[in-house]
């Protein structure tokens, strides 16, 4: 078992948190996956304060890995296949800058390999227009309210659940079975 001074931390914000946990937690190598908020002004903001787009903040999630079971790499892979970086500040009907693509590099490796994976789709033509993810130095995470924390395991019968997550873990379960923890 590898001990938890080997663990490494990515913050990824890619529309609703409770999306991209839902998709992160599935991972083999995720060790925890928390949902909260980055990139703003404002000191222990609140859903409230960051839904009205005034405080700069992203939803994001924080998420705890162990590199020698899933790499960064792998991790990116995920975060551009399970959601739109194409679209400015908007994630379907998820409308301003606290549903940017974000990706909150933890260091200098973090930072080179994002805009490298960035870089690189954008030559391939996968998308049908240029990926606009920011890419910007990791400063300070805040945890949302608990009761954002584990969303879709805990309501995974709501008609948002069915609606918005499932079709996302649909997707990561198609495009990434290798990268699942079995019985996930």
């Amino acid at each position: 078992m590898t001990g938890t001074k080997n663990l490494q931390q990515a913050t990824f914000g890619g529309g609703c948190f409770w999306c991209t946990e839902a998709v992160f937690q599935r991972l083999n190598g995720v060790k925890s996956v928390v949902s909260g908020y980055a990139g703003g002004g404002v000191q222990n903001p609140s859903y409230d304060q960051v839904c009205s787009g005034s405080t700069g903040h992203a939803e994001v999630i924080q998420i705890t890995f162990d590199p020698t079971r899933i790499s960064f790499t792998e991790l990116l892979e995920v975060f551009f296949g399970t959601h739109d970086p194409t679209t400015l500040n908007r994630q379907g009907n998820d409308i301003g800058t606290q549903y940017r693509s974000v990706i909150f590099n933890h260091d200098e490796e973090q930072h080179r390999l994002a805009n490298q994976f960035k870089a690189n789709l954008n030559a391939s033509g996968e998308f049908p227009g240029p990926v606009v993810t920011e890419i910007s130095p990791f400063t300070e995470f805040h945890p949302a309210e608990d009761h954002h924390q584990n969303y879709y395991r805990l309501n995974a019968g709501q008609p948002y659940c069915n609606a918005i997550i499932r079709p996302k873990l649909e997707k990561l379960e198609k495009s990434f079975p290798e990268k699942l923890n079995p019985g996930s």
